[in-house]
């Protein structure tokens, strides 16, 4: 945000130049990011040379010194000169930072884009030193499992000042007026992502408090040896959460648990943007499986047909069990979160007993329901060929172990589809073609891709294609609430019932519909693991994960109810269960509860706002900002903001008045005050 000089304006005074300056939250949050990263340069570990498999580690403090804590160091460690030499570029660059911010200087930006860009050098060259000794190990025959370093990488000194470089360049760049207004349509993400660093911030102090430093017990711990030893827990476990993503099988693992967060976050999202609270997922879910099932088992179509009526089976069980709440209330006006939760407990009672056995006494005489497959174990009858959804890495062509290829036809669809819809933002028609243009430059370059050695776990992978019919849910989602009429309806339903009603909105029927919808994305989330067969079987199994409807509540919460949001906050968690089985096994005293202590956090702290004022998450516009930075009284004044100057006009008794987010005056007469040419205010 740009701030003139500190020169009070007068009434009457001529226009005062504008300083273009960083604000003082901007100067302040960069001062605070760089602060910490001084001081965990200097403090924290700075990278990791070699990490055994009970996650002791072997790690370099800055400027110089080792700290072992594996018993049994390398016998020749990597050189890393270069990578500590871009560090000191790092924190001088810095202290730089912290000096701009403190005098707020026009060139924090600069200093900030210095220590990011150092801090990335580093990174690279710490990444190049362990993959050059791993290499010559490679060369000598050591097989990869028995080489050390392949399981180093930085640590949490160069993470912070990574983190800070990148705060700082865009808080020294909100100074411009096109840059702030660029941050400024991301300030919808402030809350959220606020929201999860706490919650790691809080979560840190957890395993800081309930992990003792993990350590070879020839390992002799000093204060300072324990210090770092906690911090690289705290780095190791942190960063264990986020590994998944770093490798082709971990995401896929990833991707494979937020299929369903995606069903159940849009179900929820859908109902707050209603103004509704969905907590029946769950009972959704399992009511969209049971009908999927069905389907999938009893019903003789062709393998085309089939699996498209058991996808719309599913959205239909989940619907028609979510239409209960939402007509109970309009009609009685009962609670549709005592009704959802009652329902969840009803579902489950159907699942139990179609599942339970196929033979039951109905006033005194046997009758058989053949839903259950034969045998003890509490399961369905297996679904028909044509009724199970292929995996993904089939579709990707990874299908078989060994030497393959990983095509890059999706990645070229969806740069064209990319293309296509920012490139005709004119054109009416600009989805339809863009979509044309994926398809067929996807599968004219779906045999282009690279060489990988395919594992036995992405073979095996149940990731299926339910992601995709995830992400046609979400873009589903925001056509129909932000591009048709019912949406609109909705969505004025949530946010003022009695005026849409005035309006001429059917509040009823927009509860009941709203109701639905919800209940057919959560319905849908059981395609995952029926027809998906991701319980590793195709058929409907007692152990169906149904708390993945009540997840689907903190998704929609961080994702703040939209549908890009939800996607990449289910992302987000699948990320943490995959990483969390890691971390249980390596540690003892940190387990996978960790996560669900985090997703606990993460509610708390969106529900506080993130702790933030509304002067950060709802400003006022930047025109009046300015004004009363210049020392303008905008009660007796009207401002007018001009190409780099502002200005004051004295109010006349008859009554001036500031209107709009331009801050106009309008006279009596209906005259309007002001340059209406300017542009910049």
């Amino acid at each position: 945000m740009t701030v003139p000089s500190t020169s009070p304006a007068v009434p009457g005074a001529a226009p005062q130049p504008l300083e273009v300056r960083p604000s003082t939250v901007a100067a302040r949050l960069s001062l605070a990011f760089a602060a910490v990263a001084v001081l965990g340069l200097c403090l924290l570990p700075f990278g990791t040379f070699t990490r055994n498999f009970d996650a002791a580690a072997t790690v370099q403090r800055f400027p110089a010194g080792v700290f072992d804590y594996t018993g049994f160091p390398p016998s020749s460690l990597p050189a890393v000169t270069a990578s500590l030499t871009f560090g000191w570029v790092a924190l001088i660059s810095l202290l730089l930072v912290m000096f701009a911010s403190v005098r707020r200087q026009g060139w924090l930006w600069v200093a900030g884009l210095v220590a990011l860009v150092a801090t990335v050098v580093s990174t690279l060259l710490w990444g190049t030193s362990l993959q050059g000794a791993t290499n010559e190990l490679l060369a000598k025959g050591i097989k990869l499992r028995r080489i050390p370093f392949a399981t180093g990488g930085v640590n949490l000194g160069l993470v912070l000042a990574l983190l800070a470089g990148l705060v700082s360049t865009f808080a020294g760049l909100s100074q411009f007026q096109s840059w702030w207004e660029r941050l400024n349509r991301l300030r919808g993400l402030l809350v959220p992502l606020v929201a999860v660093a706490l919650a790691i911030v809080v979560g840190a102090v957890v395993v800081l408090v309930v992990q003792r430093v993990p350590a070879d017990a020839s390992v002799k711990l000093g204060v300072l040896s324990t210090f770092m030893g906690k911090a690289d827990v705290v780095w190791f476990v942190f960063s264990t959460l986020f590994a998944p993503l770093t490798s082709l099988a971990g995401a896929v693992d990833a991707l494979k648990l937020s299929t369903p967060l995606i069903f159940t976050g849009l179900s929820v999202a859908f109902a707050f943007r209603a103004g509704l609270f969905n907590i029946g997922a769950s009972g959704q879910l399992t009511m969209g499986a049971i009908l999927a099932t069905l389907v999938g088992v009893y019903v003789p179509l062709p393998p085309p047909l089939l699996i498209t009526a058991c996808v719309l089976a599913a959205a239909t069980g989940g619907a028609l069990w979510g239409a209960i709440p939402g007509l109970l209330k309009a009609r009685f006006g009962s609670s549709e979160v005592i009704n959802t939760i009652m329902l969840n407990y009803v579902a489950s009672g159907i699942f139990i007993f179609l599942v339970g056995s196929n033979t039951y006494q109905f006033f005194g005489r046997t009758v058989t329901i053949p839903f259950k497959a034969e045998g003890s174990n509490p399961s369905s009858q297996l679904l028909q060929p044509g009724a199970q959804l292929p995996s993904i890495p089939a579709l990707l062509g990874l299908s078989q172990a060994g030497p393959g290829q990983l095509t890059l036809g999706p990645v070229f669809a969806l740069l064209a589809f990319l293309g296509g819809y920012y490139g005709l933002r004119r054109n009416r028609w600009r989805v339809p073609i863009a979509l044309g243009a994926a398809l067929l430059l996807g599968a004219v370059t779906w045999r282009i891709g690279v060489p990988l050695n395919v594992g036995f776990d992405l073979v095996n992978n149940r990731l299926n294609a339910a992601l995709l019919i995830a992400l046609v849910a979400a873009v589903g989602f925001s056509v129909l609430m932000w591009r048709t009429a019912t949406g609109y309806a909705l969505r004025a339903v949530g946010l003022a019932p009695r005026a849409a009603e005035y309006g001429g909105i059917s509040v009823a029927r927009s509860t009941v519909l709203a109701m639905a919808i919800a209940g057919g994305f959560a319905g849908l989330a059981s395609t995952h693991y029926v027809l998906g067969g991701a319980l590793d079987e195709y058929r409907l199994k007692q152990n169906l994960p149904v708390n993945v409807g009540f997840d689907g509540i903190t998704v929609a919460l961080v994702g703040q109810s939209t549908p890009v949001g939800v996607v990449l906050a289910s992302v987000l968690f699948g990320t943490f269960d995959t990483g969390s089985v890691v971390v249980d096994q390596k540690l003892d005293g940190v387990n996978k509860d960790l996560v669900t202590v985090l997703k606990a956090l993460i509610v708390l702290f969106i529900a506080a706002g993130g702790f933030l004022s509304k002067r950060v998450t709802d400003p006022p516009p930047p025109s009046l900002v300015r004004a009363v930075d210049a020392g303008v009284n905008v009660d007796k004044v009207v401002v007018r903001v001009e190409a780099g100057s502002v200005a004051a006009v004295a109010l006349p008794d008859a009554g001036e008045r500031l209107v709009g987010a331009e801050q106009t005056a309008v006279r009596p007469g209906g005259e309007t005050g002001g340059d209406k040419s300017r542009g910049d205010d």
